[in-house]
């Protein structure tokens, strides 16, 4: 089956609207909803934000709702004047830029304890275009991680979930995907301020292509 873990309930709002036959749960702490796509069993785990909350949301799809692919959709910062608001694109990799073991192995900034490189593969669909996301456990305007993101890391979009979602992924050996929306551009003004002022445009974009997503995961 395949199972979306969405941040916030708000991101998760465009699946919730394209399903039918739907019931909702709670599950320690976090909102669990079944339903049906195009008459296709799915479910969605609204796992809340940052890093920690989204290792633990994958894990109880695999585990708890038997996810043989693990989609991640939602709302996304570009990091640079390709990444247009409220278009959306497909996610190729990802790296945890807030991961440092540089000292002590000898890593490239963002390389995880059991790899050699920074960046984890997901499955990309060609319907969109593709990205590279960093992940952290941090919203903010800092020019420093604006630096590493993009000089170092060349990543093309930010968010606080997907790197820990295809983490978990990666060692359970489930496929995982990722759809983001832009809701901000760095350059462009606060990405607070653009955030709000884009989360509803994005949301509804993501609305009018989360039946297509499913079809393209979905093979």
């Amino acid at each position: 089956m395949i199972v979306f873990v969405i941040a916030m309930e708000s991101e998760a709002a465009p699946v919730i609207e394209n399903m039918s036959c739907i019931e909702r749960s709670d599950r320690y702490g976090r909102g669990i909803i079944t339903g049906k796509i195009g008459g296709e069993n799915t479910a969605i785990v609204v796992c809340g934000v940052g890093k920690v909350n989204a290792a633990a949301g994958a894990q109880y799809a695999i585990d708890c709702l038997g996810a043989d692919k693990i989609v991640n959709v939602g709302v996304a910062g570009g990091l640079n004047p390709a990444t247009k608001v409220c278009q959306i694109y497909s996610i190729d990799k990802v790296v945890q830029y807030d991961f440092d073991l540089v000292t002590l192995n000898g890593t490239p900034m963002g390389t995880l304890n059991e790899y050699s490189e920074p960046y984890i593969q997901l499955v990309s669909s060609p319907v969109y275009p593709l990205k590279n996301v960093g992940t952290g456990d941090r919203f903010n305007d800092d020019i420093d991680d604006y630096n590493l993101l993009t000089k170092e890391l060349k990543a093309d979009i930010r968010d606080m979930e997907l790197g820990a979602i295809a983490h978990v992924c990666k060692h359970a050996g489930v496929p995982c995907y990722s759809f983001k929306a832009i809701s901000d551009v760095a350059g462009s003004g606060s990405t607070t301020e653009q955030f709000l002022s884009n989360l509803k445009n994005c949301t509804l974009a993501l609305k009018q292509e989360i039946v297509k997503i499913f079809k393209a995961v979905k093979g």
